[in-house]
Parts: C-alpha cells; sequence; structure tokens
C-alpha cells in the first residue's frame, strides 16, 4: 500500500515552489561563476556547447566550493586572478556530466529515487519558463530547470513518515548507514592540504572533519560554511591551518581585523603575493572609521574585531561540539550511534545540511550518516514492500 501511494506522487510535486536554476553558457568565465554565485544561491549550472547537441543539456554543476579549490589549486596559486579567466570548464571534474541527470515532471518520485540510489548526485527537471516571453529560447531551451537534490527527497518521505514506520524509530547503528569518515584532517595541519578532501567531499555530499590530536572531532570544514562565502576564503585556505580556518569560517560576515592581518603575514611569508590581491585591501586598513565599521559589523556576527584579540583563535575544546546553531560555521552537527533515524533527519534537515556526524560519547569520531545513505534504506524498504 505504501509503494502504490508513493508511486501517485510525480517529480512535478517537488518541484512546487522551487526557483529556476541559474545557468552559465560554456562560453562563460571562472569569474562569470563566481560573480553568479556570490549573488546568492548554492550552485550554478553549465550547459553543454550547443555545437555537439541540437539540444543543449546541462553538463555539470558548480558550486563556491569548486572556485575556492580551483584558485588554490597548485598552478594558480601565484596569479588567482590571472585563474578567474580561465573558461568555467574547468571548474568540472571529470564524469562530472553523470553526476546531473534530467527527469520528466510526471516521472514517480520512486523512478526518480533509482537515479539517486544508482549514482547521480543531483536532478534538473524541466518547469514553466518563469522568466522569459512566450516561445522565446533559453539556451537552446523552451523551459526553465529546476534542482532537485537529496535534501529534497529527504523532506518528502519526512512528510510521509507514516508509510515508513517502524524504519524512522530505529538507531542508526542497527540500519548500516554509519559511513567510515573518509575526509579528515588533523587541525594542526595547513588548511589547503585538505583542498583535494574538500573536492572529494563535495562530490560525496558530505563533509571534512577537522580532529584534535588525539582524534575528536572540533569540528568542520563545511562546504555548506564555504558556499557562504567569498573569494577571500581562498586566501585563508592557502595561509591558515585547519584548526584556524573553522575559526575564521566562524566569523565569516566580520572576520576580525587582527585574522585578515594574520592571513596577509602568512601570505607573503609562503610568497603567495598573487593571493593578497583576494584579500580586499580597504578591510585591512587600520584608520578609524575602518575600526568602527567593523565593530559594528561584527555584533550582528557575534565576532570581535578588537586588534588586542589573538592573531588566530585556537581550535575549541571538543566537548562544546554538541550541534551546529545559527550561523557558526566551526561547529559540526553530530549525533550518537543510538540516535534515530528520525532524529537525525530532523537535525540534519534543521541545519541545512545533507549529512551528521557520528560520535561516540568522549566526541571521538565514529563515522557519518549521508541522506545518500539514508534514501538508499528507504528505497530497499520500498522493494521489500513489492
Amino acid at each position: 500500500m505504501a509503494v502504490s501511494l508513493l508511486n501517485s506522487y510525480n517529480v512535478s510535486d517537488l518541484c512546487i515552489g522551487k526557483p529556476a536554476l541559474r545557468s552559465l553558457p560554456p562560453a562563460a568565465t571562472v569569474a562569470d561563476a563566481l560573480s553568479v554565485l556570490k549573488r546568492g544561491g548554492a550552485a550554478v549550472a553549465v550547459w553543454g556547447p550547443p555545437d555537439t547537441n541540437p539540444n543543449p543539456t546541462i553538463v555539470g554543476r558548480v558550486c563556491m566550493v569548486d572556485v575556492l579549490c580551483y584558485l588554490c589549486a597548485e598552478e594558480n596559486l601565484s596569479s588567482p586572478s590571472s585563474a578567474l579567466s580561465a573558461p568555467v570548464s574547468a571548474l568540472l571534474s571529470d564524469g562530472s556530466a553523470t553526476l546531473v541527470q534530467r527527469v520528466e515532471p510526471k516521472t514517480s518520485v520512486l523512478a526518480a529515487l533509482d537515479k539517486l540510489v544508482e549514482g547521480a548526485q543531483y536532478l534538473v527537471v524541466p518547469i514553466c519558463n518563469r522568466s522569459s516571453p512566450l516561445g522565446r529560447k533559453k539556451h537552446g531551451s523552451s523551459f526553465d530547470f529546476c534542482w532537485l537534490t537529496p535534501e529534497d527527497f529527504v523532506r518528502f518521505f519526512l512528510n510521509n513518515i507514516a508509510l515508513l514506520s517502524p524504519t524512522p524509530a530505529l538507531p542508526i547503528s542497527s540500519l548500516g548507514i554509519i559511513r567510515p569518515a573518509e575526509y579528515t584532517i588533523n587541525h594542526r595541519a595547513p588548511a589547503i592540504s585538505a583542498v583535494p578532501l574538500l573536492r572529494a567531499a563535495v562530490t560525496a555530499q558530505s563533509s571534512v572533519a577537522v580532529l584534535s590530536d588525539d582524534g575528536h572531532l572540533v569540528g568542520e570544514i563545511s562546504p555548506y560554511t564555504l558556499s557562504l562565502s567569498d573569494e577571500s576564503a581562498a586566501a585563508a585556505i592557502a595561509a591558515l591551518p585547519a584548526g584556524d580556518l573553522i575559526s575564521f569560517l566562524d566569523c565569516l560576515t566580520s572576520p576580525p581585523i587582527s585574522t585578515l592581518r594574520a592571513i596577509k603575514s602568512q601570505l607573503k611569508s609562503q610568497n603567495l603575493l598573487g593571493m593578497l590581491e583576494l584579500v580586499e585591501p580597504d578591510v585591512l586598513s587600520s584608520n578609524s572609521s575602518t575600526g568602527s565599521a567593523s565593530s559594528s559589523g561584527s555584533e550582528s556576527s557575534g565576532c570581535e574585531s578588537s586588534d588586542d584579540e589573538p592573531t588566530i583563535r585556537r581550535v575549541r575544546r571538543s566537548g562544546s561540539y554538541t550541534a551546529r546553531m545559527g550561523r557558526k560555521g566551526e561547529e559540526a552537527i553530530v549525533c550518537h550511534e543510538w540516535s534515530s533515524l528520525v532524529a537525525v533527519l530532523v537535525q540534519a534537515l534543521a541545519h541545512r545540511v545533507g549529512y551528521v556526524w557520528v560520535v561516540d560519547e568522549e566526541f571521538g569520531l565514529v563515522g557519518i550518516v549521508r541522506f545518500l545513505d539514508i534514501l538508499t534504506v528507504f528505497r530497499e524498504q520500498f522493494r521489500e514492500s513489492i
């Protein structure tokens, strides 16, 4: 009965109220992608070249982390400004086209779920063209498109939670969905060494855990938090240790002046002078008007900006990391092995992340639970009930 009820829902039901995705033509540059991403939104779609396909398709999805990792690539560290003129295709990884798949609005929710379980990371759905006059085509298509992500499917199933009983009430340890934490870095390690991990984490819809010397979870370098940043975060990644980077991200809207000066000093000492271009020079000025503005801005972000503050805040004690609340970028969302599946779902959705870290009573890192793994459990349950 549950399967028949769920089969009555189409993908179009998940698209209600979703905005049209933003997209870039094949000739766009990395700078174009950066400009669009800084105006808000998690990602931008990249169209394939029309000369190879009479009906152009979306060949990739680019987010702020892709831009930051590209700027921090070894070949771009000396001149990130020049790297911005590269074609946007430079941000796409091999096989990125297979991670984005198109589904039609009348596709059943369960059929679309199969695509995610089989390896797709994101789905694109054609919707009525809301932005162009009737008959006018955009990138060779008379439709707009919207993104569907694992989060959309998780929200859908949470709204139909009764059909999934008793699975949501079970502890996550009994469902076999706790994965080993693949992407971890010591808090003393250079943050730039996490760039390959960040690339992989974006593809896996995961995050990079920052660990203390004794293996306790002290924070994370989260793709979600980085999506709220701009190109100056690349300078922080290039200059800071991982533990200090999460402190920088915690005060992302108004970093302390002393922190920005420390970043500048580190870049100079490492002879990464090109990266200095990514740090706003007016923010680093020490005149009283700038200091006053920074102090005012810090009140809204909860970050001190006094010049008397230590250069870089050190990593917190692991016991303080229970959950990320509000916009605190350095605190990781955590649960325990005995947490129920529905509790983990609600926790992740409340904080707009697609994963939750699993820790023991001492905050030792046990693993991670991702939306994609939870959706796989749901799909297997439906198959068994057929």
